[in-house]
């Protein structure tokens, strides 16, 4: 993660700074982020680039796919597409905190092959990935998940 102050001191020391910075992960792609201008406003905030709270849903959709794959094909099922409209939910705690309370994925999974799941094995098979997510067994945040018509 990188941040580099593009302003003066007495600037900073006003809040009025740039928040925008960049993540380079593993693989070398870089990506920008910034707070979400609904908490951060423009022009110290920048409404295009990924915000922590939308990344964080985001990895938590990614982690549940990934699992939901793994656990179809180990079941027998062939998924052709995915597609997750996940929804995080920001509330205050009991100290007053702001944390994301809440995801709710919403996939639409299209499956192919001779096999194909029942609604009780797609619930199974979510309740399998739910279990075996790293980033679910990592978190406080209650996941729901809603699935949706492909």
């Amino acid at each position: 993660m990188r941040w580099k102050l593009a302003a003066d001191a007495e600037a900073f020391l006003k809040g009025r700074y740039s928040r925008e910075h960049a993540w380079t992960f593993d693989g070398g792609l870089t990506v920008p982020a910034s707070p979400s201008p609904g908490v951060v406003p423009a022009p110290w905030s920048n409404p295009a680039h990924v915000d922590p709270e939308e990344a964080y849903v985001a990895a938590i959709s990614s982690c549940h796919m990934l699992t939901f794959l793994y656990v179809a094909m180990r079941q027998g099922f062939v998924v052709e597409s995915y597609e997750d409209d996940a929804v995080g939910v920001m509330r205050k705690n009991e100290r007053g905190a702001i944390w994301v309370s809440a995801v709710t994925l919403n996939p639409r999974i299209a499956y192919g092959g001779a096999k194909r799941p029942t609604d009780e094995d797609v619930d199974h098979l979510h309740h399998l990935a739910h279990e075996q997510c790293f980033i679910a067994n990592s978190v406080k945040t209650e996941i729901r998940v809603t699935p949706r018509e492909p």
